[in-house]
């Protein structure tokens, strides 16, 4: 069976037990792609930057008049790509969790705007006139509405719980949320594969927490240290460990962030398992309650 090829030199190799020959099944710390995650913007997003390139580039020998609006044309097509590329992924980010707040701008729909300005501007440069311009216009709107979809419009809660409740987890999500993002970039700079793979391991767990607490918000309280106070202490010690070991490239402080982090995911894998088991003992208690309830009535319940 063919192995991977991997060495003391090579990347990943002394962190990887394939690559150490290893055949023993991997376990779940050393799986580095639990929270391996597709990035939405795909090929059809990117290909929208090629209109406004070919665009202005046909303009440079329209004159003055005809590089202005193919070049105004372009930019608008651009920004429209930009602003679509984020918002895919902000309907990603939206989709993947139980608890969200709508995107405070329609990012999708701002983009297919643009592109309908934009292919207005580019028909008025090649037949000047009002109507030809609305139609390409309108055209090009609806199309790229078609092909991409409409920004989330409304927010997402569970079943059961007030819009309160729902709307404090959402902001505590949105702010640990921020914090992992931070925290993200910071191990980058860094430039070593094994800690952004293990940083993103560090972030499963806790987005596993995260996940829990928009299930039952009742569980917020108790969990808000962990979602404020040790993840800002996980960026800031991110940040400062990135900064140092740039520079220096000392094995020491990166033995002593990993050992943080460890220490870290444990704590967090730890609440969230008790949360869970919490939120059990409520259930296991209102099971109770109910059968109490149904046996003074007079109901017999068939105990399996």
């Amino acid at each position: 069976m063919a192995q991977r090829y991997g060495g003391k030199y090579s990347p990943d190799g002394a962190g990887d037990p394939a690559a150490l020959g290893d055949t023993s099944p991997p376990t779940g710390k050393t799986n580095s792609f639990r929270s391996a995650q597709v990035d939405p913007v795909g090929a059809r997003a990117n290909t929208m930057f090629v209109p406004g390139g070919v665009l202005l580039i046909l303009s440079l020998n329209d004159g003055a008049t005809g590089l202005a609006l193919g070049g105004i044309a372009a930019a608008l097509w651009t920004g429209a790509a930009f602003l679509l590329r984020e918002g895919l992924r902000a309907e990603t980010a939206f989709a993947a969790r139980r608890v969200a707040r709508k995107p405070a701008l329609p990012r999708k729909i701002l983009a297919s705007v643009l592109t309908g300005a934009g292919a207005a501007l580019a028909a008025w440069k090649a037949e000047p006139g009002i109507m030809i311009a609305a139609v390409y216009g309108l055209t090009a709107t609806g199309l790229h509405l078609a092909a991409f979809g409409l920004d989330p419009l409304q927010d997402k809660g569970v079943e059961g719980v007030d819009d309160f409740q729902q709307s404090r987890v959402a902001r505590a999500v949105d702010e640990a949320e921020a914090y992992l993002d931070a925290m993200r970039d910071a191990a980058l700079r860094a430039r070593d594969r094994q800690l952004e793979a293990r940083v993103d391991q560090f972030q499963a767990v806790a987005r596993d927490m995260f996940r829990t607490i928009e299930e039952d918000p009742r569980d917020l309280t108790g969990a808000r240290k962990y979602l404020t106070v040790y993840l800002q202490g996980a960026r800031d010690a991110t940040i400062k460990f990135a900064d140092i070991y740039a520079r220096s490239q000392d094995p020491q402080a990166r033995s002593d962030y990993l050992a943080l982090l460890e220490d870290l995911e444990q704590n967090f894998a730890a609440r969230t398992q008790k949360m869970l088991l919490e939120d059990r003992s409520d259930l296991t208690i209102e099971i109770d309650v109910l059968r109490d309830r149904l046996q003074r009535e007079g109901v017999r319940l068939d105990r399996n």
